[in-house]
């Protein structure tokens, strides 16, 4: 009987080898160690990101900071800018008793200054800065009652709470009010026979205050049509 050799297969069949690793296998080791890899590099990324915005929201170069600067330029300019003088609801004078104290207005307004109905007087007051002061000047015009026709033009300066007559015109018909800072005096002409109501023109002139006075800047002469209707009435006389 022939004995068994090496190559006679077992009761269990043939004999193999077993399998080599396969190409799968093989690339196993190294996908893992590139994911590790990945991971790694992904966290880094997303802690130097997060390093970066908070450095930006606690920072002192962010917008946040220019918020208070910007406040602060606007507070310096909104100092700097000195007050000017202006007309408010609390600028009243008494121009009666003003005009009636003044030493420098003349008797025959003082005579015709009388209440037109009740109190009440035929006098306009304005006021606005003319003179460059801290306070605001005062300007009155007397008219009278029944035609309003101006026959005196005053301008009072504050002087340490008292009032001083720097301006006056008394001959009629006069206006004065004030231009954009300037003295602007409306005196009409009549010639013979005028009507009241109808005079022949008028002379606009504008006064500027100047070392201490008003000082003529500028003058114009305006003509009228004398066709008009109505009756005619005697023209004001000078005084």
């Amino acid at each position: 009987m022939r004995g068994l050799s090496d190559d006679t297969p077992g009761p269990g069949g043939p004999s193999h080898d077993p399998p080599g690793p396969g190409p799968s296998d093989t690339a196993g080791p190294g996908r893992v160690r590139g994911s590790l890899e990945a991971a790694v590099t992904a966290l880094a990324v997303l802690a130097a990101l997060a390093l970066l915005v908070s450095g930006c929201a606690t920072g002192g170069t962010g917008a946040r900071d220019e918020g208070p600067a910007h406040s602060d330029s606007v507070a310096g300019v909104a100092e700097a800018s000195a007050p000017t003088p202006s007309a408010t609801v609390d600028d009243h004078v008494d121009a009666v008793k003003l005009v009636m104290d003044d030493p420098k207005v003349s008797a025959a307004v003082k005579h015709e200054l009388k209440p037109c109905v009740a109190d009440e007087y035929a006098v306009d007051v304005s006021y606005g800065v003319l003179t460059g002061g801290t306070a605001n000047d005062v300007v009155v015009n007397v008219m009278t009652c029944g035609d309003a026709v101006g026959i005196g033009s005053y301008v009072y300066r504050d002087k340490g709470g008292t009032y001083e007559n720097v301006f006056k015109a008394e001959e009629p018909p006069v206006y004065a009010e004030i231009d954009r800072g300037d003295l602007v005096v409306t005196k009409q002409v009549y010639e013979k026979g005028d009507p009241v109501s109808s005079p022949s023109g008028e002379n606009v002139i504008t006064y500027r205050w100047t070392s201490g006075r008003f000082v003529q800047e500028y003058s114009t002469h305006n003509e009228y049509s004398n066709a008009v209707g109505g009756d005619a009435s005697p023209a004001p006389s000078k005084n």
